[in-house]
């Protein structure tokens, strides 16, 4: 969750145990605890107005992104990685 609120969303933990929540801009993306030895890896896809200025900002956060390139379907997308594996890539039209 903490990795999360560095990305500027907000969080909230469900009262129930085991899961979470993180809220920006409109979305919000379900956390969910998963055993450890389950090698799954999990993604989102965030639609941005701004693929660069969304990377510089979290760049600023002290968060490893995978700088946006330019893609032949015609989007600029980036990438980063949460600690726990889980792959959230982002893009906005070129």
């Amino acid at each position: 969750m903490a990795h999360y609120e560095r990305l500027g969303f907000a969080t909230r933990v469900y009262h129930g145990g085991g899961y979470g929540f993180a809220t920006r801009d409109g979305i919000e993306i379900h956390l969910g605890v998963v055993p450890a030895q389950d090698q799954r890896v999990n993604g989102a896809y965030l639609f941005v107005d701004d693929a660069d200025v969304l990377a510089e900002e979290w760049r600023s956060a002290g968060v490893e992104v995978h700088p946006p390139q330019d893609t032949e379907w015609g989007q600029q997308e980036g990438a980063v990685v949460d600690p726990d594996g889980n792959v959230i890539r982002f893009g906005s039209p070129m």
